[in-house]
């Protein structure tokens, strides 16, 4: 039984995929209505790109999308120095708002949000994956499929709806 215990420790630690949407969301929402940028495709790259806030970057960084800062940074990673050129972040919402500025300032991002409204999510996820975001062919198909499996487009249409607090508090 001692061998089972730092296995739920472990894992204990780790974001859900349920537990990141749950604790993201308000954010992404906000990008939304901030940038037009889908919430949907927020949560849904950041998910796929940092695990659901599980990898070294997301951890150590707060970095949620692997995006490249100016500079080398450090952090301590199981008592190892790591030096990386990823940047750093105060808080995960500032990685969603930098990852929204690459989204709307970046000349082969910006055309994103002439062309398509904040709930065409597939049309986001496309035209990012076509504007060369990531090398894999398939990184759209995979950002989709999360926002399918987790209904993350539900985000995009109502956003009012989605918070059973909001509700409570208005009555």
């Amino acid at each position: 039984m001692l061998l089972l215990a730092p296995c739920l420790i472990a894992s204990a630690q780790k974001n859900t995929p349920q537990s990141y949407i749950d604790q993201f969301k308000e954010d992404a929402i906000r990008i939304m209505h901030e940038t037009g940028i889908p919430a949907s495709i927020v949560l849904g790259v950041a998910m796929h790109e940092s695990g659901c806030g599980n990898s070294a970057l997301a951890k150590h960084l707060n970095n949620q999308f692997g995006v490249k800062g100016d500079h080398h940074i450090v952090y301590y990673k199981n008592n190892k120095k790591v030096r990386t050129a990823y940047k750093r972040y105060e808080s995960v919402y500032d990685s969603f708002q930098d990852f929204a500025r690459i989204m709307t300032e970046r000349s082969e991002f910006s055309v994103l949000a002439t062309k398509f409204g904040h709930a065409d999510y597939t049309g986001w996820a496309l035209g990012i994956q076509k504007r060369g975001y990531a090398s894999d062919h398939k990184w759209a198909n995979y950002v989709l499929g999360i926002i399918k499996k987790y209904q993350l487009y539900t985000f995009d249409e109502n956003p009012e709806q989605e918070n059973p607090n909001a509700v409570l508090a208005k009555n």
